[in-house]
């Protein structure tokens, strides 16, 4: 039997060559090149063409190339009852912890409110942040955004955390449900995205939730485009509500090149790199996964279809 990684965006030679170690005498194909498909019981996949697993017609494991989960369920045309995984990776936690500290911390300092006194070569000290007087707000609480409300807290922010269900952190405080989402956003300075994109949380930052922030809050969004209304967030930016954002991830990638967020004064745009899969670290987890399907053993980190992770 085979792997067949379906990905644009991967080097299939660095995966062949860790698969070589990790699993010796298994193919690994890279699609559309898949040659015999009922030979393939496996698909490591990342944003898959329409029908591309669908026209497996021995998979037996489904496995996410990411983290997240939602690019999978774009089409309706998952093969029923087989089994999907995600990597849950200490290297993409890790990144991810770092991006959005720097966010944030960048944002505390105002490294951006710097650039017009630099290039005029202006000494102007601006106003002081104290990280114990500012309020950071984290939606997600699962491995990563637990990380980032934990190295938060570490730092001496005063941290609130929300979730679908209920969480514990020490030194955050912690909101459950859609009932208390403004609640937990009213009093923030910042607020960061780390949500699962499911059908419950997309269009989640939209014109009711900005409102429900006080005004001149900043936005940092490394989950998906899909949890930003863009017209409500371009809204308040202009309203002035929001007085910034960092965004990583967007409804469309790559960014359209006509996009307004490019030359935006008030947004920091990345191109989706803070948690990027790197191979030397997930390629033993999938391959784990491999050996348990074949073995008919537990498989690691299974997404529960119905919640979309």
């Amino acid at each position: 039997m085979a792997i067949v990684l379906i990905s644009a965006s991967q080097d299939i030679a660095q995966w062949r060559e860790s698969f070589a170690a990790l699993l010796p005498g298994v193919e690994l194909r890279h699609w559309p090149d898949i040659g015999d498909a009922d030979e393939i019981d496996m698909a490591i996949a990342w944003k898959a063409p329409e029908g591309a697993l669908k026209s497996l017609p021995k998979l037996r494991l489904i496995c996410s190339l990411g983290q997240g989960t939602d690019h999978l369920f774009r089409f309706d045309d998952l093969p029923p009852g087989v089994p999907i995984t995600r990597l849950v990776d200490d290297s993409m936690r890790r990144q991810m912890t770092a991006y959005v500290i720097a966010a944030v911390t960048r944002r505390l300092c105002r490294m951006a409110d710097y650039g017009p006194y630099q290039a005029e070569g202006e000494w102007h000290p601006l106003a002081a942040y104290d990280p114990a007087e500012t309020t950071v707000g984290v939606l997600g609480l699962g491995a990563l955004g637990r990380d980032v409300a934990d190295k938060l807290v570490s730092l001496g922010f005063d941290v609130r955390g929300w979730s679908r269900n209920p969480a514990f952190i020490p030194g955050v405080e912690c909101f459950t449900g859609k009932r208390s989402l403004a609640e937990m956003l009213g009093p923030c300075d910042m607020v960061c995205c780390l949500l699962p994109l499911t059908t419950e949380t997309r269009g989640i930052l939209d014109g009711i939730a900005f409102a429900a922030m006080k005004p001149g809050v900043y936005l940092i969004n490394s989950a998906r485009g899909g949890h930003v209304v863009e017209a409500d967030l371009l809204a308040a930016l202009k309203s002035g509500h929001l007085d910034g954002a960092t965004l990583d991830v967007f409804e469309e990638e790559p960014l359209a090149a006509d996009s307004p967020l490019w030359d935006h004064p008030k947004v920091t745009v990345t191109p989706h790199i803070s948690a990027v899969t790197l191979v030397h670290s997930c390629a033993e987890q999938i391959a784990e996964n491999y050996r348990r399907m074949k073995a008919g053993h537990p498989l690691l980190h299974v997404v529960d279809p119905a919640r979309q992770y």
